[in-house]
């Protein structure tokens, strides 16, 4: 290190030629907004210099953009579908060259044993993965994960370099009341730092969470949200998702207040949203069609992230950071004609080692149609209300069909069933109720992925497609699955806790798009169908929701019966 570091000092002082010079590009400063005409000067994988300097090998950016490499603020890794060596192919050409991920989806089915084979599994990889460590596993009471992560759990993982700090708070009415479990998880927290999740929170409810020492949040969907977590101090991550697409929402903030304490991230994403709008850079294009002035876009993507996380070596073209370069034709598109990680172009990307013990984690008990069943005597029922766009939902009733005594899903009436089985001990659990706003006229979809302790998620038109589905994901130890009049029509294996494929990104992403479209076949019309699917059980997001332990009413944050 100190003779990696005498030689960085000696090509800054010109006395020796740097490995690398970026050549003829305008260079921006995101400390200052300029753009600098200098040559940026790399010595082992470092900034040494910017000015007029000599190198072993010359890089001509003539003519072109030179910007530090975007870092997401806050990620989900299982929410791609890909194993990190993937999606490192996946973003590192769009200029991720940093994220910050939440293992929680892991951590729920694998425990703590699991994000440490993560953090193994990144540790090589040319992407730099920084984690946070899950804090609510469960997210609540109403959830059933494989077991709790206690602060013992915490400490373990809080121990591991590149873990960062607490990932978010998601029990955010435990931290406002005061609860000791919640409040034992944020002691833990003295000298690193916490996120935060609190969707609708205001007034005294958010200023008691904010004094609870969280400092972030990427749940605010309005731009009133967003402005009182920037006057409570919170930093605002700005989220834009496959499904929650906050960007355009919270952007006149930026106009507003300037960039101060905001930075963005994409939270969940579809692996075939990012190959076709791009990653943290469509956020940048976006933010910048909008109206965002180039320079401040790049530092909501750059310099910001970085000092939240206090990543103090990422997010800036300056001496003494390490060089991760994008090299940009034009200030619209955003899509790099070359991507430096640690100054030199990503060629192999190495595999991780997946061992048997991650897979084989659909553990449920055999589901019948009996199970299903939903005895009804008449009356209306609680109805989970889809929101476009959004992870959270209405709270509806609805009167639903019935036949032979039974509440049944009626396509005429916009109400399909839903069923949430407990995947993981095989305790035989089932919450059931229904939804509106899908579209669905018949067949069945079901997932694995199902926010945030992942136990079986299907919803359907009939109750032996709901079956089906079910007994189809035990046959792939996991995955995404539509069954049409008996037959699965699509699927995609996820076979890595029910989480992850085990397939080249390729693979993933077709199979992907024919669940999708074999979705649409059975009616389904609102937004992304299984990322849509896979919320429908966070009970931590308003506002009906539903477990294996049944209806959650998370504005009462409490378990309702279906009769409303």
């Amino acid at each position: 290190m100190a003779a990696d570091l005498a030689r960085r000092l000696a090509v800054a002082r010109g006395d020796e030629p740097a490995d690398v010079v970026v050549r003829g590009g305008r260079v921006l400063s995101v400390f200052t907004r300029e753009w600098l005409e200098v040559d940026v000067a790399i010595a082992d994988g470092w900034i040494a210099g910017l000015g007029d300097y000599e190198g072993r090998e010359v890089l001509d950016a003539d003519g072109r953009y030179v910007v530090p490499g975007f870092i997401d603020a806050h990620m989900h890794l299982e929410s791609t579908k890909l194993l990190p060596d993937e999606f490192a192919r996946l973003v590192l050409p769009l200029g991720t060259t940093a994220v910050v991920l939440d293992p929680h989806e892991l951590a729920n089915v694998l425990g703590t044993d699991g994000v440490h084979w993560l953090l193994d599994a990144c540790e090589f990889l040319p992407l730099d993965f920084y984690f946070m460590a899950s804090s609510c596993i469960p997210a609540s009471k109403f959830e059933s994960p494989r077991r709790p992560l206690l602060s013992g759990d915490l400490e373990s993982l809080l121990r591991r370099r590149r873990v960062l700090g607490l990932a978010e708070m998601m029990n955010f009415p435990g931290v406002v009341n005061g609860d000791d479990s919640e409040l034992d998880k944020l002691r833990l927290a003295e000298g690193v730092h916490v996120d935060g999740h609190a969707p609708g929170l205001l007034g005294k409810a958010l200023d008691a969470y904010v004094a609870a020492g969280i400092r972030s949040d990427h749940e605010a969907l309005t731009a009133d949200e967003g402005r009182e977590r920037l006057r409570d101090g919170m930093w605002l991550l700005i989220r834009e998702a496959s499904m929650a697409r906050n960007l355009q929402a919270l952007l006149p903030l930026v106009q507003e207040f300037g960039t101060n304490r905001i930075a963005f991230c994409t939270d969940d994403r579809d692996p075939e949203d990012i190959a076709e709008n791009g990653h943290i850079n469509g956020m940048v294009r976006e933010a910048v069609a909008a109206g965002v002035a180039p320079e401040d876009a790049v530092v909501l993507a750059t310099l910001n992230p970085a000092t939240w996380h206090r990543l103090w070596h990422l997010g800036a073209i300056a001496p003494g950071y390490q060089a991760d370069l994008l090299i940009l034709r034009d200030l619209e598109a955003f899509r790099p004609e070359l991507t430096l990680k640690r100054g030199r172009p990503v060629e192999e990307i190495p595999q991780p080692d997946v061992p048997e013990w991650v897979k084989h984690s659909v553990r449920n008990q055999p589901v019948t149609e009996d199970d299903l069943r939903i005895p009804w005597t008449g009356g209306k029922a609680r109805v989970i209300g889809l929101v476009p766009d959004q992870v959270v939902t209405k709270s509806l009733a609805a009167e639903p069909a019935t036949e032979n005594g039974e509440a049944v899903a009626a396509a005429d009436r916009d109400l399909a069933k839903i069923a949430v089985i407990e995947r993981h001990l095989g305790t035989g659990r089932i919450g059931r109720g229904f939804v509106g706003g899908s579209g669905l006229q018949r067949g069945a979809l079901a997932s694995t992925v199902a926010h945030d302790a992942h136990n079986i998620v299907v919803v359907g038109m009939n109750d032996a497609d709901m079956v089906r589905a079910v007994q189809r994901l035990g046959e792939l130890g996991g995955g995404i699955v539509v069954v049409d009049d008996g037959e699965v029509t699509a699927e995609l294996p996820l076979p890595v806790a029910g989480l992850l494929a085990d397939a080249p990104l390729a693979e993933v992403i077709a199979k992907s798009l024919a669940c999708n479209d074999a979705a649409r076949e059975v009616g389904w019309s609102g937004a992304t169908p299984f990322l849509t699917l896979s919320f429908l059980g966070l009970s931590v997001i308003p506002s009906l929701k539903i477990t294996d332990r049944g209806l959650v009413d998370v504005d009462r944050f409490a378990i309702v019966p279906l009769e409303a």
